[in-house]
C-alpha cells in the first residue's frame, strides 16, 4: 500500500504536468519512498567513492545521480497491481543516472498503470568504480524482484527490465547475457533467474565499435583504447540469440550521440537469430527524450509500449 502522502503528491504531479512533459518533474519526494538495498554491507566489486551522493543542479546534468556508494532501488507501488514490474535504468553515459528526464517520469507513469517500479539506482564507473559493477547492480535488483514478488504481488514470469541510453545499454546486457557470473553470491536471491521476462530499450547504446566508438558509455566501460576483443565482449549485438526475452527499442532518426543505427543493428541480429523483436524508429526527438512532449510523435512511445506488452500478454498466454 502506497503511504497516502506519497501518493496523494503523485497523483498530484501527474495531474499537474499531464499537459506537457513529464521529463520536467524533479525526482520529487524520493526521500520518502521505500528503496530496497542491492547488497548486505559492502557490495562487490572493486572500487568506491568518497563523500555524499550528488544531485546535478542545472545543465544536462540537471537532477541528475552520481557519486553514488550505495546501489539500492526506489519502489513505485502502484494503488491496484496489474501483476507485472518493471526495472528501470536511467541513462547519463554510466557517469551520472538521469533521473530528473528519464526514470522517474515513466516510473510514475507506469505506476499510474498497474506497473509495480523499481527504479535502479546503480554504481557508476567514473565514481571509482570498477566498470562491471553495474551490470552487477542490475543482475542483483532482478533477482531480488523475482524473489520478493509475492510481496509485492507481482508474478514473477512478468518482471521485465527497461532503458534510456547508457541506461539501454545495461538493460540490454542484463536481458542478453542472464547467466553471466559476474559476483559471487550464495543467498536466497541468487537461487531465482536474472533474465528479464521482457525488455524495452529507449535510444540505447548497442555498440562499443566502430563506427559508433565515441560514445561516453564506451569511454566509461572498456576506455579509450581499448582492443578489438573488449569491444566485442561489452556490445549488445554480439550477444542476440534465440534465447533473448521479447524485446522492444524506440529510437530516433535524428540522434546524434547514439544514432539510430544502433537499435537498427540490435534489432536486425535479434530478428536474425529467431528472437521477439520490434523497433520503431521515430523521425525526429534527438536523444534523451524521456516520456517526450506532447507536440512529438514519439511521445506515444509510452503508450505503443502497453499495447505491446498487452499483446506479448496474450500470446503467452495461448
Amino acid at each position: 500500500m502506497i503511504a497516502r502522502r506519497t501518493l496523494l503528491q503523485n497523483l498530484a504531479a501527474l495531474s499537474a504536468f499531464g499537459a506537457v512533459q513529464l521529463g520536467s518533474l524533479m525526482p520529487a519526494f524520493a526521500e520518502e519512498r521505500e528503496e530496497i538495498l542491492l547488497w548486505p554491507g559492502k557490495p562487490p566489486g572493486q572500487g568506491g567513492v568518497t563523500g555524499p551522493e550528488k544531485v546535478g543542479e542545472a545543465g544536462a546534468g540537471l537532477g541528475a545521480l552520481s557519486n553514488i556508494s550505495v546501489p539500492r532501488m526506489r519502489v513505485y507501488r502502484p494503488e491496484k497491481t496489474n501483476g507485472a514490474a518493471v526495472v528501470v535504468c536511467g541513462g547519463g553515459g554510466y557517469f551520472r543516472i538521469q533521473l530528473r528526464k528519464e526514470s522517474t517520469p515513466i516510473a510514475l507513469w507506469l505506476q499510474a498503470r498497474g506497473f509495480t517500479v523499481f527504479e535502479l539506482l546503480y554504481r557508476l564507473p567514473n565514481d571509482g568504480w570498477d566498470a562491471s559493477v553495474p551490470f552487477m547492480d542490475a543482475q542483483r535488483a532482478m533477482r531480488i524482484v523475482r524473489t520478493r514478488a509475492p510481496e509485492f504481488g507481482i508474478d514473477p514470469k512478468q518482471i521485465g527490465i527497461m532503458g534510456f541510453s547508457a541506461g539501454g545499454h545495461l538493460a540490454g546486457f542484463t536481458a542478453l547475457q542472464p547467466p553471466r557470473q559476474l559476483y559471487a553470491g550464495s543467498d536466497t536471491y541468487e537461487k531465482v533467474s536474472a533474465r528479464p521476462d521482457f525488455s524495452v530499450l529507449l535510444f540505447p547504446v548497442v555498440s562499443l565499435r566502430k563506427p559508433y566508438d565515441t560514445t561516453r558509455t564506451r569511454r566509461e566501460i572498456i576506455g579509450e583504447t581499448p582492443s578489438a576483443e573488449a569491444e566485442n565482449a561489452w556490445s549488445l549485438d554480439t550477444y542476440a540469440s534465440a534465447a533473448a526475452p521479447p524485446t522492444i527499442i524506440f529510437a530516433s532518426a535524428d540522434d546524434k550521440t547514439t544514432p539510430p543505427g544502433h537499435g537498427i543493428m540490435l534489432f536486425e541480429k535479434l530478428n536474425a537469430a529467431g528472437a521477439s523483436a520490434e523497433l520503431h524508429l521515430f523521425r525526429d526527438g534527438g536523444h534523451g527524450w524521456g516520456l517526450g512532449r506532447p507536440d512529438q510523435i514519439l511521445s506515444q512511445w509510452p503508450q505503443m509500449f502497453i499495447k505491446w506488452f498487452s499483446l506479448l500478454k496474450t500470446s503467452e498466454e495461448k
